[in-house]
């Protein structure tokens, strides 16, 4: 990660982590902890545009309860849907 986009990866966890939905904080937040720093910048574009779709629908994409819509389907979503968050909050 490059020191000139630490400043706006360090907001995306921030607004990854801080949703307002504990569910989706707890899911979006530890995605974003594991990956935003070797993602893309058109992977940090894509997930930056999830973050401005509602949490409900979000976290509905996500766990594949509703269909995920054609303008919001790309690597990122797939990596959030295909996510192992068991894996990390799991105790051992």
């Amino acid at each position: 990660m490059s020191e000139s986009r630490s400043p706006t990866r360090k907001r995306l966890l921030y607004r990854a982590s801080y949703r307002g939905f504990k569910e989706a904080d707890l899911l979006i937040g530890q995605f974003a902890a594991a990956n935003l720093a070797t993602m893309t910048d058109e992977e940090e574009q894509e997930f930056t545009r999830l973050l401005d779709v509602p949490d409900h629908d979000l976290y509905g994409w996500i766990i594949r309860r509703d269909p995920v819509p054609a303008n919001f389907e790309g690597p990122v979503m797939t990596k959030l849907q295909d996510f192992n968050i068991a894996a990390i909050v799991a105790p051992r």
